[in-house]
C-alpha cells in the first residue's frame, strides 16, 4: 500500500536541498531512509527495554534490591 503525506511548502524546500545535498537521487529517497532510521530505532530501544525486563525477572539485574 503506497500512501500520500502532506508536507509544508517551507519543509519540503529544505527536504530538497538536503537530499541534493546529501547525494539522494529524490527527496523521497532521503525521507523514505530518514523514516526507516527512526523505525530501526524505536525497535531496537523497544528491544532494549525488553531484555532489561527479562534480565530483572532472571536475576541478573538488582537494581539496589536487597538480596
Amino acid at each position: 500500500m503506497e500512501g500520500k503525506i502532506e508536507i509544508d511548502s517551507n519543509l519540503w524546500t529544505r527536504v530538497v536541498e538536503a537530499a541534493q545535498a546529501r547525494g539522494f537521487s529524490s527527496p523521497q529517497q532521503f525521507v523514505t531512509q530518514l523514516i526507516e532510521r527512526e523505525l530501526v530505532k524505536e525497535q531496537a530501544s523497544s528491544s532494549d527495554a525488553e531484555i532489561t525486563r527479562k534480565m530483572e525477572e532472571l536475576g541478573y539485574l538488582d537494581f539496589g534490591r536487597d538480596i
